[in-house]
Protein backbone atom coordinates (compact mmCIF):
# COMPACT_ATOMS: atom_id res chain seq x y z
CA UNK A 1 0.00 0.00 0.00
CA UNK A 2 1.55 3.27 -1.30
CA UNK A 3 4.96 1.67 -0.86
CA UNK A 4 5.91 2.50 -4.46
CA UNK A 5 5.82 6.25 -3.80
CA UNK A 6 9.00 8.10 -2.89
CA UNK A 7 9.16 9.94 0.44
CA UNK A 8 7.50 13.35 0.44
CA UNK A 9 4.21 15.22 0.51
CA UNK A 10 2.65 13.09 -2.21
CA UNK A 11 3.25 9.94 -0.16
CA UNK A 12 1.76 11.62 2.93
CA UNK A 13 -1.41 12.45 0.97
CA UNK A 14 -1.54 8.96 -0.56
CA UNK A 15 -1.29 7.36 2.86
CA UNK A 16 -4.19 9.50 4.09
CA UNK A 17 -6.17 8.31 1.08
CA UNK A 18 -5.27 4.70 1.84
CA UNK A 19 -6.62 5.12 5.37
CA UNK A 20 -9.90 6.52 4.06
CA UNK A 21 -11.44 3.15 3.18
CA UNK A 22 -12.04 -0.25 4.81
CA UNK A 23 -10.62 -1.66 6.99
CA UNK A 24 -9.59 1.77 8.25
CA UNK A 25 -13.15 3.13 8.34
CA UNK A 26 -16.02 1.98 10.56
CA UNK A 27 -18.61 2.60 7.80
CA UNK A 28 -19.00 1.56 4.17
CA UNK A 29 -18.82 4.16 1.43
CA UNK A 30 -17.22 6.86 3.55
CA UNK A 31 -14.84 7.60 6.39
CA UNK A 32 -15.71 7.32 10.06
CA UNK A 33 -12.87 6.28 12.32
CA UNK A 34 -13.73 6.51 15.98
CA UNK A 35 -11.49 6.06 18.99
CA UNK A 36 -10.77 2.43 19.97
CA UNK A 37 -12.82 0.83 17.18
CA UNK A 38 -11.62 -1.89 14.78
CA UNK A 39 -10.88 0.79 12.17
CA UNK A 40 -8.80 2.71 14.70
CA UNK A 41 -6.82 -0.41 15.58
CA UNK A 42 -6.23 -1.20 11.90
CA UNK A 43 -5.09 2.34 11.15
CA UNK A 44 -2.68 2.25 14.09
CA UNK A 45 -1.18 -0.99 12.78
CA UNK A 46 -0.59 0.52 9.35
CA UNK A 47 0.92 3.71 10.77
CA UNK A 48 3.14 1.74 13.13
CA UNK A 49 4.66 0.03 10.11
CA UNK A 50 5.30 3.36 8.40
CA UNK A 51 6.89 4.73 11.56
CA UNK A 52 9.20 1.74 11.79
CA UNK A 53 10.14 2.09 8.12
CA UNK A 54 11.11 5.71 8.89
CA UNK A 55 13.55 4.55 11.56
CA UNK A 56 11.40 5.02 14.65
CA UNK A 57 10.75 2.79 17.60
CA UNK A 58 7.02 2.50 18.18
CA UNK A 59 4.85 2.13 21.26
CA UNK A 60 1.25 2.63 22.33
CA UNK A 61 0.85 4.70 25.48
CA UNK A 62 -1.64 4.30 28.34
CA UNK A 63 -4.24 6.43 26.52
CA UNK A 64 -3.91 4.33 23.32
CA UNK A 65 -2.00 7.01 21.45
CA UNK A 66 0.48 5.65 18.90
CA UNK A 67 3.96 7.09 19.46
CA UNK A 68 7.00 6.82 17.21
CA UNK A 69 10.39 7.96 18.53
CA UNK A 70 13.46 8.91 16.49
CA UNK A 71 16.48 9.27 18.72
CA UNK A 72 18.61 12.38 18.64
CA UNK A 73 22.30 13.02 19.09
CA UNK A 74 21.60 13.61 22.78
CA UNK A 75 19.30 10.79 23.85
CA UNK A 76 17.99 12.41 27.02
CA UNK A 77 17.49 15.87 25.54
CA UNK A 78 13.92 17.21 25.60
CA UNK A 79 12.14 15.95 22.50
CA UNK A 80 10.37 17.76 19.70
CA UNK A 81 6.86 16.33 19.57
CA UNK A 82 5.06 16.33 16.22
CA UNK A 83 1.43 15.28 16.37
CA UNK A 84 -2.15 15.37 15.23
CA UNK A 85 -5.19 13.12 15.51
CA UNK A 86 -6.12 9.82 13.91
CA UNK A 87 -9.89 9.83 14.51
CA UNK A 88 -12.50 11.44 12.27
CA UNK A 89 -16.01 12.78 12.39
CA UNK A 90 -18.75 10.65 10.85
CA UNK A 91 -18.56 10.76 7.04
CA UNK A 92 -15.56 13.06 7.31
CA UNK A 93 -12.58 13.93 5.17
CA UNK A 94 -9.33 12.02 4.84
CA UNK A 95 -6.83 14.73 5.75
CA UNK A 96 -8.21 16.40 8.89
CA UNK A 97 -5.75 15.05 11.45
CA UNK A 98 -3.99 12.18 9.65
CA UNK A 99 -2.12 14.51 7.27
CA UNK A 100 -0.26 16.05 10.22
CA UNK A 101 0.74 12.57 11.40
CA UNK A 102 1.89 11.50 7.93
CA UNK A 103 3.92 14.67 7.46
CA UNK A 104 5.56 14.07 10.84
CA UNK A 105 6.55 10.60 9.67
CA UNK A 106 7.88 12.06 6.40
CA UNK A 107 10.01 14.55 8.36
CA UNK A 108 11.63 11.71 10.26
CA UNK A 109 11.94 9.59 7.11
CA UNK A 110 13.82 12.44 5.41
CA UNK A 111 16.24 12.74 8.30
CA UNK A 112 16.66 8.97 8.54
CA UNK A 113 17.31 8.54 4.83
CA UNK A 114 19.90 11.34 4.96
CA UNK A 115 21.62 9.73 7.96
CA UNK A 116 20.95 12.81 10.06
CA UNK A 117 20.15 13.15 13.75
CA UNK A 118 18.98 16.32 15.44
CA UNK A 119 20.36 17.48 18.80
CA UNK A 120 17.05 16.27 20.27
CA UNK A 121 14.81 13.24 19.77
CA UNK A 122 11.68 13.58 17.66
CA UNK A 123 8.46 11.88 18.72
CA UNK A 124 5.48 11.59 16.37
CA UNK A 125 2.14 11.27 18.15
CA UNK A 126 -1.05 9.94 16.57
CA UNK A 127 -3.63 11.15 19.08
CA UNK A 128 -6.80 9.13 19.49
CA UNK A 129 -9.91 11.23 19.91
CA UNK A 130 -9.54 14.90 19.06
CA UNK A 131 -12.99 14.92 17.44
CA UNK A 132 -14.82 13.26 20.32
CA UNK A 133 -16.93 11.39 17.77
CA UNK A 134 -17.46 8.28 19.90
CA UNK A 135 -17.46 9.25 23.57
CA UNK A 136 -19.13 12.39 24.98
CA UNK A 137 -15.78 14.12 25.45
CA UNK A 138 -13.12 15.38 23.07
CA UNK A 139 -9.33 15.40 23.20
CA UNK A 140 -9.09 12.90 26.05
CA UNK A 141 -5.82 11.54 24.71
CA UNK A 142 -3.95 14.82 24.24
CA UNK A 143 -5.24 16.08 27.58
CA UNK A 144 -3.87 12.90 29.14
CA UNK A 145 -0.46 13.49 27.56
CA UNK A 146 -0.47 17.14 28.65
CA UNK A 147 -1.32 16.11 32.20
CA UNK A 148 -4.52 18.19 32.32
CA UNK A 149 -7.08 15.37 32.28
CA UNK A 150 -9.14 14.68 35.40
CA UNK A 151 -9.71 11.02 36.18
CA UNK A 152 -13.44 11.70 36.60
CA UNK A 153 -13.64 12.48 32.88
CA UNK A 154 -12.93 8.82 32.12
CA UNK A 155 -16.23 7.64 33.58
CA UNK A 156 -18.05 7.81 30.24
CA UNK A 157 -19.79 5.53 27.75
CA UNK A 158 -20.57 5.75 24.04
CA UNK A 159 -24.03 5.82 22.45
CA UNK A 160 -24.19 2.03 22.58
CA UNK A 161 -23.52 1.97 26.32
CA UNK A 162 -19.93 0.75 25.98
CA UNK A 163 -17.89 2.30 28.76
CA UNK A 164 -14.44 3.66 28.03
CA UNK A 165 -13.17 1.16 30.61
CA UNK A 166 -14.51 -1.68 28.46
CA UNK A 167 -13.38 -0.29 25.10
CA UNK A 168 -9.77 -1.43 25.15
CA UNK A 169 -7.92 0.79 27.63
CA UNK A 170 -7.10 0.48 31.30
CA UNK A 171 -8.66 3.60 32.78
CA UNK A 172 -6.81 3.06 36.05
CA UNK A 173 -3.53 3.60 34.16
CA UNK A 174 -4.85 6.12 31.61
CA UNK A 175 -3.30 9.19 33.24
CA UNK A 176 0.12 7.55 33.05
CA UNK A 177 0.21 8.82 29.46
CA UNK A 178 1.17 12.23 30.93
CA UNK A 179 4.60 13.47 29.93
CA UNK A 180 7.03 15.24 32.21
CA UNK A 181 7.14 18.89 31.05
CA UNK A 182 10.93 18.74 31.14
CA UNK A 183 10.94 15.92 28.59
CA UNK A 184 9.32 17.91 25.75
CA UNK A 185 11.05 20.87 24.13
CA UNK A 186 8.22 21.93 21.78
CA UNK A 187 5.10 20.68 20.02
CA UNK A 188 4.56 21.05 16.27
CA UNK A 189 1.27 20.34 14.52
CA UNK A 190 0.61 20.59 10.81
CA UNK A 191 -3.08 20.66 9.92
CA UNK A 192 -5.33 21.53 7.03
CA UNK A 193 -6.71 25.02 7.47
CA UNK A 194 -10.38 23.94 7.44
CA UNK A 195 -11.16 27.37 6.05
CA UNK A 196 -10.79 29.40 2.82
CA UNK A 197 -8.22 32.05 3.77
CA UNK A 198 -5.08 30.46 2.34
CA UNK A 199 -6.84 29.52 -0.88
CA UNK A 200 -8.30 33.02 -1.22
CA UNK A 201 -4.81 34.47 -0.78
CA UNK A 202 -3.25 32.02 -3.23
CA UNK A 203 -1.01 30.50 -0.56
CA UNK A 204 -0.15 26.88 0.18
CA UNK A 205 0.75 27.27 3.87
CA UNK A 206 0.66 29.73 6.75
CA UNK A 207 1.88 30.18 10.31
CA UNK A 208 -0.83 29.80 12.95
CA UNK A 209 -0.83 32.48 15.63
CA UNK A 210 -3.10 30.60 18.00
CA UNK A 211 -6.41 28.86 18.50
CA UNK A 212 -9.52 30.95 19.01
CA UNK A 213 -11.31 31.21 22.33
CA UNK A 214 -14.52 29.17 22.31
CA UNK A 215 -17.80 29.48 24.18
CA UNK A 216 -20.69 27.05 23.81
CA UNK A 217 -24.19 27.25 25.29
CA UNK A 218 -27.12 24.86 25.54
CA UNK A 219 -30.36 26.83 25.23
CA UNK A 220 -33.86 25.67 26.20
CA UNK A 221 -36.89 27.68 25.15
CA UNK A 222 -40.20 26.64 26.74
CA UNK A 223 -43.67 27.71 25.64
CA UNK A 224 -47.04 25.96 25.44
CA UNK A 225 -47.69 22.90 23.31
CA UNK A 226 -51.03 22.85 21.53
CA UNK A 227 -53.02 21.58 18.59
CA UNK A 228 -51.77 22.95 15.30
CA UNK A 229 -55.29 23.28 13.91
CA UNK A 230 -57.24 24.70 16.83
CA UNK A 231 -54.92 27.14 18.60
CA UNK A 232 -55.35 30.70 17.31
CA UNK A 233 -52.15 32.45 16.25
CA UNK A 234 -52.67 35.33 18.70
CA UNK A 235 -52.91 32.89 21.62
CA UNK A 236 -49.81 30.87 20.86
CA UNK A 237 -46.65 30.72 22.94
CA UNK A 238 -44.64 28.89 20.28
CA UNK A 239 -41.05 28.25 21.41
CA UNK A 240 -39.97 27.19 17.93
CA UNK A 241 -41.02 30.51 16.40
CA UNK A 242 -39.19 32.21 19.26
CA UNK A 243 -36.13 30.03 18.72
CA UNK A 244 -36.17 30.92 15.03
CA UNK A 245 -35.97 34.60 15.95
CA UNK A 246 -33.16 33.79 18.37
CA UNK A 247 -31.17 31.89 15.73
CA UNK A 248 -31.39 34.87 13.40
CA UNK A 249 -30.32 37.14 16.23
CA UNK A 250 -27.21 35.02 16.81
CA UNK A 251 -26.22 35.47 13.19
CA UNK A 252 -27.06 39.18 13.06
CA UNK A 253 -25.14 40.13 16.20
CA UNK A 254 -22.01 38.24 15.17
CA UNK A 255 -22.09 39.74 11.69
CA UNK A 256 -22.64 43.24 13.03
CA UNK A 257 -19.44 43.01 15.08
CA UNK A 258 -17.53 43.03 11.78
CA UNK A 259 -14.57 41.20 13.28
CA UNK A 260 -13.18 37.67 13.45
CA UNK A 261 -16.06 36.63 15.74
CA UNK A 262 -18.10 33.70 14.46
CA UNK A 263 -21.32 32.42 16.04
CA UNK A 264 -23.12 29.25 15.06
CA UNK A 265 -26.32 27.43 15.94
CA UNK A 266 -25.30 23.92 14.98
CA UNK A 267 -28.05 21.79 16.53
CA UNK A 268 -31.74 22.32 17.20
CA UNK A 269 -34.54 20.06 18.44
CA UNK A 270 -38.28 20.75 18.78
CA UNK A 271 -40.43 18.65 21.11
CA UNK A 272 -42.62 16.70 20.90
CA UNK A 273 -41.70 16.76 17.21
CA UNK A 274 -45.08 16.04 15.58
CA UNK A 275 -46.33 17.75 12.42
CA UNK A 276 -49.72 18.60 13.94
CA UNK A 277 -48.49 19.82 17.34
CA UNK A 278 -47.19 23.26 18.28
CA UNK A 279 -43.91 22.50 20.05
CA UNK A 280 -43.79 22.94 23.79
CA UNK A 281 -40.02 23.01 24.14
CA UNK A 282 -37.04 23.71 21.89
CA UNK A 283 -33.38 22.99 22.50
CA UNK A 284 -30.47 24.42 20.53
CA UNK A 285 -26.77 25.16 20.87
CA UNK A 286 -24.77 28.35 20.33
CA UNK A 287 -21.05 28.32 19.57
CA UNK A 288 -19.14 31.64 19.73
CA UNK A 289 -15.45 31.98 18.83
CA UNK A 290 -12.82 34.67 18.38
CA UNK A 291 -9.08 35.00 18.49
CA UNK A 292 -9.58 37.66 21.18
CA UNK A 293 -11.29 36.41 24.32
CA UNK A 294 -12.70 39.80 25.32
CA UNK A 295 -14.28 40.23 21.88
CA UNK A 296 -15.79 36.78 22.06
CA UNK A 297 -17.27 37.53 25.47
CA UNK A 298 -18.71 40.88 24.35
CA UNK A 299 -20.55 39.29 21.42
CA UNK A 300 -21.73 36.35 23.53
CA UNK A 301 -23.15 38.70 26.15
CA UNK A 302 -24.97 40.69 23.47
CA UNK A 303 -26.43 37.50 22.05
CA UNK A 304 -27.69 36.30 25.42
CA UNK A 305 -29.21 39.70 26.19
CA UNK A 306 -31.07 39.67 22.87
CA UNK A 307 -32.32 36.12 23.48
CA UNK A 308 -33.77 37.27 26.79
CA UNK A 309 -35.58 40.15 25.09
CA UNK A 310 -37.09 37.82 22.50
CA UNK A 311 -38.27 35.42 25.21
CA UNK A 312 -39.91 38.22 27.21
CA UNK A 313 -41.74 39.68 24.20
CA UNK A 314 -43.05 36.25 23.23
CA UNK A 315 -43.90 35.17 26.80
CA UNK A 316 -41.48 32.26 26.67
CA UNK A 317 -39.23 30.77 29.33
CA UNK A 318 -35.54 30.80 28.55
CA UNK A 319 -32.79 28.71 30.16
CA UNK A 320 -29.15 28.99 29.08
CA UNK A 321 -26.34 26.75 30.28
CA UNK A 322 -22.71 27.40 29.45
CA UNK A 323 -21.33 23.98 28.56
CA UNK A 324 -17.95 24.84 27.03
CA UNK A 325 -15.46 27.63 27.74
CA UNK A 326 -12.00 27.38 26.26
CA UNK A 327 -9.63 30.33 26.43
CA UNK A 328 -7.58 31.38 23.45
CA UNK A 329 -4.43 29.29 23.03
CA UNK A 330 -1.67 31.41 21.47
CA UNK A 331 1.26 29.75 19.76
CA UNK A 332 4.73 30.48 21.09
CA UNK A 333 6.09 33.76 19.62
CA UNK A 334 9.64 32.45 19.22
CA UNK A 335 8.41 29.31 17.46
CA UNK A 336 6.18 31.42 15.20
CA UNK A 337 9.28 33.37 14.17
CA UNK A 338 11.08 30.11 13.39
CA UNK A 339 8.09 29.01 11.31
CA UNK A 340 8.08 32.29 9.42
CA UNK A 341 11.79 31.85 8.68
CA UNK A 342 11.09 28.30 7.50
CA UNK A 343 8.38 29.61 5.18
CA UNK A 344 10.81 32.04 3.61
CA UNK A 345 13.44 29.31 3.37
CA UNK A 346 10.95 27.17 1.44
CA UNK A 347 10.24 30.02 -0.96
CA UNK A 348 6.88 30.89 0.59
CA UNK A 349 5.63 34.32 1.66
CA UNK A 350 5.02 34.85 5.35
CA UNK A 351 1.34 34.65 6.27
CA UNK A 352 -0.05 34.42 9.78
CA UNK A 353 -3.60 33.43 10.63
CA UNK A 354 -5.64 32.36 13.63
CA UNK A 355 -7.36 28.98 13.92
CA UNK A 356 -11.08 29.09 14.54
CA UNK A 357 -11.12 25.32 15.08
CA UNK A 358 -9.80 23.50 18.11
CA UNK A 359 -6.74 21.27 17.85
CA UNK A 360 -4.68 19.03 20.09
CA UNK A 361 -2.14 21.87 20.19
CA UNK A 362 -4.42 23.80 22.53
CA UNK A 363 -3.94 21.09 25.15
CA UNK A 364 -0.25 20.63 24.50
CA UNK A 365 0.30 24.31 25.30
CA UNK A 366 -0.01 23.34 28.97
CA UNK A 367 2.99 21.04 28.52
CA UNK A 368 5.37 22.97 26.27
CA UNK A 369 5.64 25.78 23.70
CA UNK A 370 3.54 25.06 20.61
CA UNK A 371 3.69 25.83 16.90
CA UNK A 372 1.21 25.11 14.13
CA UNK A 373 1.38 25.16 10.35
CA UNK A 374 -1.80 25.44 8.28
CA UNK A 375 -2.06 23.80 4.86
CA UNK A 376 -4.44 24.96 2.14
CA UNK A 377 -7.49 22.78 1.56
CA UNK A 378 -9.65 23.07 -1.53
CA UNK A 379 -12.61 25.39 -1.03
CA UNK A 380 -11.89 25.53 2.67
CA UNK A 381 -13.98 22.35 2.95
CA UNK A 382 -13.46 20.06 5.94
CA UNK A 383 -15.44 17.50 7.94
CA UNK A 384 -16.75 16.45 4.55
CA UNK A 385 -15.82 13.71 2.04
CA UNK A 386 -14.99 16.53 -0.42
CA UNK A 387 -12.03 17.54 1.73
CA UNK A 388 -8.97 17.76 -0.52
CA UNK A 389 -5.29 18.68 -0.24
CA UNK A 390 -3.01 18.93 -3.26
CA UNK A 391 0.12 16.76 -3.01
CA UNK A 392 2.15 19.80 -4.11
CA UNK A 393 0.89 21.76 -1.08
CA UNK A 394 1.70 18.86 1.22
CA UNK A 395 5.22 18.81 -0.21
CA UNK A 396 5.62 22.52 0.49
CA UNK A 397 4.39 21.92 4.05
CA UNK A 398 6.96 19.15 4.46
CA UNK A 399 9.78 21.44 3.34
CA UNK A 400 8.62 24.09 5.78
CA UNK A 401 8.45 21.58 8.63
CA UNK A 402 11.95 20.30 7.90
CA UNK A 403 13.17 23.89 7.80
CA UNK A 404 11.50 24.52 11.14
CA UNK A 405 13.19 21.44 12.62
CA UNK A 406 16.57 22.58 11.32
CA UNK A 407 16.11 26.02 12.82
CA UNK A 408 14.99 24.55 16.13
CA UNK A 409 18.15 22.42 16.08
CA UNK A 410 20.28 25.52 15.64
CA UNK A 411 18.70 26.91 18.80
CA UNK A 412 19.49 23.79 20.82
Amino acid sequence: MVTDLPPGGARAVARCDALGVAPYSDIEGGLYRAYLTPAYEAAQAAIAGWMEDAGMTVRRDAAANLVGRFEGEVADAPALMIGSHLDSVRNGGRYDGPLGIMLGIECVAGLHDAGRRMPFPIEVYAFGDEEGSRFPAAMLTSRAVAGTLDAAALDIADDHGVALADAGVDVSAYLAAARDPGSIRAYLEAHIEQGPVLEADGLAVGTVTGIAAQLRYAVTVTGMAGHAGTTAMRLRRDPLAGAAAMVLAVEQIARADNSDVVATVGWIEALPGAANVIPGEVHFTIDVRSGVEARRNKVAEAILERLGEIARVRDLELAVERIHDLPASPCDPALMDLMDDALVGAGQPVRRLVSGAGHDAMNMAALCPTAMLFIRCKGGVSHNPAEHVAPEDADIALRVMLGFIDRLGECA
